[in-house]
């Protein structure tokens, strides 16, 4: 019998279980569950492994796929150009992420990830940001080629866009009302004068 429970112990854990795991190490503000497996916490805003966006005032709301992105430490801790010669830690310069790309460390086949994130900062801590060639998106991408992401040093800023829009998830319904609401209204409201305007 001590034998079969100590196999039984060692018996990998069920979704339900992980999930129980998940929930009481977050409250215990742990970073990880068995294994090693980093946990997203975004109350305490950590991301770990992650690329996250943002909504960009005035721009999102009219072009909803543009927004503004950071890279996260295998900790959770978000880095984030945000201007010339700023690299923010822990705050993202336009506020709290509203959605997220979890990213597979073990795609990385350059320098290790957390390498990569303090080598990109490093190089963008002494850039000039431009908004149209050189921003936020450049720096995410240069960290994903410092460690080879997917094998790849091509990333560039609109892949790292296209990514963020197709594959990010949204933090919360909240967070998806917040970036999507105001181009809505927007739209509604050009939809609403148009119609006005050939009805006269």
């Amino acid at each position: 019998k001590t034998r079969e429970k100590h196999e039984n112990d060692k018996q990998p854990l069920n979704t339900a279980d992980k999930l129980h795991l998940h929930r009481k190490m977050a409250s215990a503000g742990t970073g990880t569950l068995p294994g090693g497996t980093a946990v997203i916490d975004p109350a305490r805003n950590r991301y770990p492994y992650c690329v996250v966006w943002s909504p960009l005032p005035l721009i999102t709301w009219i072009l909803p796929f543009i927004g503004h992105t950071g890279i996260c430490s295998s900790t959770g801790v978000i880095y984030d150009f945000a201007g010339p010669y700023t690299i923010n830690e822990d705050h993202m310069a336009f506020g709290r992420p509203t959605k997220y790309v979890r990213l597979n460390p073990a795609s990385g086949f350059g320098i290790g990830w957390d390498a990569a994130v303090r080598d990109g900062a490093e190089i963008y801590s002494k850039r000039m940001h431009n908004l149209c060639c050189d921003n936020c998106h450049s720096h995410v991408a240069c960290c994903l080629n410092k460690m080879m992401y997917k094998g790849s040093s091509s990333w560039t800023m609109f892949s790292v866009g296209w990514m963020c829009f197709w594959q990010g998830k949204f933090v919360s319904t909240r967070a998806a009302v917040i970036t999507w609401l105001p181009f809505l209204l927007i739209l509604s409201l050009v939809v609403f004068l148009s119609y006005y305007h050939s009805q006269a």
